[in-house]
C-alpha cells in the first residue's frame, strides 16, 4: 500500500513540475543557505565591531593635548617619557 500512495503523490507531483518555467532560474535553498550564513557572519562581525568599538578611549592624554598644541615639543620619534604606548583596557 505505501507504494500505491507514493506513486499517487509522485503523479500529482510531476504536472506541478512541468509548470515551473524551465529557463527561469532560481536560487532554490542552497541559496538561501549561502545568504544566511554571510548573514550571520555579518551580524557577529558587526557585533564583535561594536563589543571593540566600546573599549576604545577617544579622549586625548592632558601631555598628547599639549604637544599638539605647540606647548611642549617632544624629540625624535617615540623617545623621551610618554614615548611607550600605554596598553588597551580590558
Amino acid at each position: 500500500m505505501p507504494d500505491m500512495s507514493a506513486s499517487l503523490a509522485l503523479t500529482h507531483l510531476v504536472p506541478l513540475a512541468k509548470e515551473v518555467d524551465e529557463n527561469k532560474v532560481t536560487p532554490g535553498v542552497l541559496g538561501f543557505i549561502v545568504f544566511a550564513v554571510m548573514a550571520l557572519a555579518v551580524w557577529g562581525l558587526m557585533k564583535s565591531m561594536n563589543r571593540h568599538m566600546g573599549k576604545v578611549t577617544f579622549e586625548q592624554d592632558p601631555e598628547d593635548k599639549a604637544a599638539a598644541s605647540g606647548g611642549a615639543e617632544r624629540t625624535g620619534s617615540g623617545s623621551g617619557s610618554g614615548g611607550k604606548a600605554a596598553p588597551a583596557k580590558g
